[in-house]
């Protein structure tokens, strides 16, 4: 897939970058693999906003993907490469040989009519899923689970993967996009191949009303609010803010480390920190 440019016939087509999506399936999605997608536009029960600049955007059915890759031994044969408007990455629709169907992720060269294939040990090939313990050290993957059984967690985003880089004493090291090293789970499942629609990264919306039809509200800056909105507000004439950059609430942005989480840092071999210093 490549991206796609336009002639400057108005101001938001001359900066529009879009990904060419003439490759994939113009039709509905399976009926029986799909579900209602209620929106929150960021409320809680309360009906408080808890995550901003969410709301409207066009109306969705949600795709069920099959994050855990449990069907062993049952090749299955890609039908379609489908666009899910749920996520940046593409979503591949399998057949299997008992005649049940699934929707996956989409890995790079993966193509109509490929055999793909979940087990114990299988063949290292864009697509067939096996637990990470039986994966070759160096191969790249990606929809890797944290627990078994619980379903792919890391690397899913459209273009991303993960390299396995060692095992030790029944776990495996993999080292992810950010430059961490962490420890997972010999018995985790995880797929080969790194995932689909890289070219995401490099498109340009072009106009505000495209960000509308995502679902995303404007985005103000703290420096143009009152000083009742926002602790970066007021001031004469236009001015820089005066402080740290923070969020409405007081909390420092630009690398204030909030991580809270020490039952997992046993499993942090190196910090994504140390590793961009190194």
């Amino acid at each position: 897939m490549s991206l796609k440019n336009f002639n400057p016939t108005t101001p938001s087509q001359r900066e529009l970058v879009i990904v060419d999506r003439s490759d994939l399936w113009k039709g509905k999605p399976v009926k029986a693999l799909t579900e209602g997608k209620k929106k929150s536009s960021g409320r809680d029960n309360y009906g408080h906003i808890t995550s901003r600049h969410k709301g409207g955007g066009h109306k969705r059915r949600y795709r069920v993907i099959d994050f855990k890759r449990n069907k062993f031994d049952i090749e299955g044969k890609v039908e379609r490469i489908e666009y899910d408007p749920n996520r940046s990455a593409n979503i591949a629709l399998i057949t299997y040989t008992d005649n049940t169907q699934s929707y996956i992720l989409a890995p790079q060269r993966l193509e109509i009519g490929s055999k793909i294939i979940s087990g114990e040990k299988v063949e290292p090939l864009p697509g067939n899923a096996m637990p990470i313990k039986n994966i070759p050290v160096g191969t790249i993957i990606h929809n890797i689970e944290l627990k078994p059984g619980r379903g792919g967690q890391l690397a899913r985003a459209a273009g991303t993967h993960v390299q396995l880089v060692g095992k030790d004493g029944g776990y495996a090291l993999v080292r992810l996009r950010s430059g961490e090293v962490r420890m997972i789970r010999g018995e985790c499942m995880a797929t080969v191949g790194a995932v689909s629609n890289p070219d995401h990264q490099n498109t340009n919306t072009g106009k505000a009303g495209r960000s509308r039809w995502l679902g995303r509200r404007p985005h103000v800056r703290g420096v143009a609010m009152n000083p009742v909105d926002h602790p970066l507000g007021g001031g004469e004439g236009k001015t820089s803010g005066g402080r740290h950059p923070c969020s409405p609430w007081g909390q420092k942005a630009k690398g204030l480390k909030t991580r809270n989480n020490k039952s997992s840092d046993k499993y942090i071999v190196t910090t994504r920190h140390k590793s961009k210093r190194t």
